[in-house]
């Protein structure tokens, strides 16, 4: 699949291709002892459990220790903090997803001049530059999951239909992208069709917000979500209400894949390839480590997932089988 969003330096991206590793490559690796941090938002979701797992895979077959894993709880404060001592650490490289752009921006930089290697996870934050800052930016073609998805709710609209929008408040690349690249396809190619945007700053807000965007336009017959995990929350809502409505998100969590093999709410999920993303940001700073040059934006495609093809995509993004639940659902297991 081609990638149709730009870096956040309007750079093309990459494929993932362009980061494999050689046997000389893993034999120099494992000769010097390297260690790692990885410092993510969050450590809760299918999304994070996945990445590190590709990460962890990677490291461990190279040699590379990962001597901890950060939660950052999506906070900036805590991020920064975290930051700063593990400057102190000195570890050979950090690999990390920035919470915010302005407010972490600094401690970033103090990684770099610390002579740190950094690669980037979905978001840079505000003034970094490839090269001079961090290594790599190592992210999902965030603007091509917001068009896929978009395109898989089209055909779940009636003419003139309403749709709700809950974007991330936060200034966060990914998210940002998601939500423009949706409204943009919708104008383009459903013009008839009216969003309603909201943005909430934590996931437990997201239901809540739902629920307004409802109140103050009761015509709203479904939803996109920036990503699975507060679109669960909103759907759990509207089901102990009674309410019908369908729902379009980002990322191929269990339940959402459960409740799109029912074939309610959700009706469209543009997947992301966690998994591989990991293993791709792994092999980026083993290269970093050893002084090659590295693209400055790998991208790696979405993955549209429907009813159709729901078993199959959990098993190629999970590598692991598809639940029973959705199995069932779709007729292929008693």
């Amino acid at each position: 699949m081609t990638i149709s969003g730009l870096g956040p330096h309007g750079e093309r991206a990459a494929p993932p291709e362009r980061v494999s590793l050689l046997p000389e490559d893993i034999a120099a690796v494992k000769a010097a002892t390297r260690r790692v941090a990885i410092v993510l938002h969050t450590l809760d979701g299918d999304w994070t459990r996945l990445q590190i797992s590709g990460m962890l895979g990677v490291f461990g077959d190279c040699g590379v220790v990962v001597t901890e894993v950060v939660d950052c709880r999506f906070s900036a404060d805590r991020q920064v903090a975290e930051l700063d001592r593990l400057i102190a650490a000195s570890p050979d490289a950090i690999v990390a997803l920035p919470v915010a752009n302005e407010q972490v921006a600094a401690a970033f930089g103090r990684v770099s001049e610390a002579g740190i290697r950094l690669v980037l996870l979905e978001n840079v934050p505000t003034g970094l530059l490839p090269g001079s800052h961090y290594t790599s930016l190592v992210s999902s073609d965030n603007f091509g999951l917001g068009r896929m998805a978009a395109a898989g709710l089209a055909p779940h609209l009636a003419q003139g239909a309403a749709v709700g929008v809950l974007g991330f408040a936060a200034d966060f690349f990914a998210t940002n992208e998601r939500e423009i690249a949706f409204t943009n396809w919708m104008q383009a190619n459903r013009s008839d069709v009216q969003t309603h945007v909201l943005r909430f700053g934590a996931v437990d807000e997201a239901a809540d917000l739902a629920e307004r965007l409802i109140a103050d336009h009761p015509e709203i017959s479904a939803f996109f979500v920036v990503w699975d995990t507060p679109a669960m929350a909103v759907s759990t809502r509207f089901a102990q209400a009674g309410r019908s409505i369908v729902i379009a998100t980002v990322d191929l969590g269990e339940d959402v894949a459960i409740s799109l093999a029912a074939g309610k709410p959700f009706v469209s999920v543009a997947a992301q390839q966690p998994f591989q993303q990991g293993v791709v940001a792994a092999r980026t700073t083993i290269l970093a480590l050893l002084g090659r040059t590295i693209p400055a934006w790998i991208a790696l495609p979405g993955v549209p997932v429907t009813r159709d093809n729901v078993a199959d995509s959990f098993q190629i993004i999970w590598r692991k089988p598809a639940p029973r639940e959705v199995l069932r659902s779709l007729g292929l297991t008693p």
